[in-house]
């Protein structure tokens, strides 16, 4: 059984930015925004999960009546589930290809990123 990789977390109201303070420098602190990007990448998990459980349900559904004896009398209904299971395999790997694609750029894209929208400025 494949299991699904980590989804990207949702903005949570009330979370809070990494903390900001003046650098060695003394640069002034800068404002932390939810990257939009990694917004992107929770709505497309968000989105994609009930169709691939969708699918997931459906075939399942498919097999289990196709393996009844009420419904084939026949070498046919072995070849028939022989078929479901092959479109079943393939969905899983489907499923993991895309949810770890997903996953891995979500890991890959920070969370925050800095913004100089309401930072004062010298000049």
């Amino acid at each position: 059984m494949i299991t699904d990789p980590p989804a990207p977390k949702p903005f949570v109201k009330g979370e809070t930015p990494p903390i900001s303070a003046t650098d060695a420098l003394g640069t002034p602190p800068t404002e932390w925004v939810f990257n939009e990007d990694y917004e992107r990448l929770v709505v497309a998990w968000q989105t994609v999960m009930p169709q691939l459980e969708t699918l997931r349900t459906a075939l399942d559904k498919a097999d289990s009546l196709a393996r009844s004896p009420q419904t084939w009398d026949a070498a046919v209904g072995e070849r028939y589930v022989k078929d479901l299971r092959e479109w079943r395999t393939r969905l899983g790997v489907y499923r993991h290809s895309v949810l770890t694609a997903i996953s891995d750029e979500a890991a890959d894209t920070p969370r925050w990123v800095k913004t100089t929208a309401g930072v004062p400025h010298a000049f």
